[in-house]
């Protein structure tokens, strides 16, 4: 596994998030509260810091937001299909039934409170994809050790190359 940093414009993100988190538990200290306010960032805005990192880091040209359910992308060869998916909780990734895989699969786990991102799966997406039923409703979920132990079955030759970039220019292996 990779570690980035996260770009500037999403560390200042991260810095309002941290503020307003700090903010509020220091009013439930104030009221003797035991409960802890998370303010995790969900949903949408992940996904689309997920795919704005992948453009950065590996190149990955982004498809229209309607043309293929299951493709994010393409990678700079222009041929290779590929999912993008992101965490802000350090869970694993869920996935759909769609009828359109993509070649590839980019998996990343963003820490809000480090503000660095880690490349947890880099590989072909149809070995993640073996660990779901071959039918299935809704949506599923992939563990975190799950798709690690599957990045872990990834050959060198089967990652998308990284591209050096200043703004996340320190990595570390994990």
């Amino acid at each position: 596994m990779t570690r980035f940093l996260l770009p500037s414009p999403i560390k200042e993100l991260l810095r309002a998030r941290n503020q307003v988190k700090s903010h509020y538990q220091e009013i439930l200290l104030q009221q003797n509260s035991q409960a802890e306010l998370r303010f995790t960032l969900d949903g949408n805005l992940i996904g689309d810091i997920g795919e704005a990192i992948a453009v950065e880091l590996f190149g990955i040209k982004l498809v229209h937001r309607k043309a293929a359910e299951g493709i994010d992308g393409y990678a700079p060869d222009g041929k290779t299909t590929v999912q993008i998916k992101a965490t802000g909780t350090g869970r694993g990734p869920v996935f759909r039934n769609t009828k359109i895989r993509a070649d590839h699969l980019l998996f990343f786990d963003l820490d809000f409170d480090r503000m660095e991102g880690t490349v947890i799966y880099n590989g072909p997406e149809h070995y993640a994809l073996s660990l779901l039923p071959s039918d299935f409703s809704g949506q599923r979920m992939i563990t975190r050790k799950q798709i690690v132990t599957a990045n872990e079955c990834v050959l060198s030759k089967e990652r998308l190359p990284r591209r050096p970039h200043p703004t996340t220019q320190r990595t570390t292996e994990a």
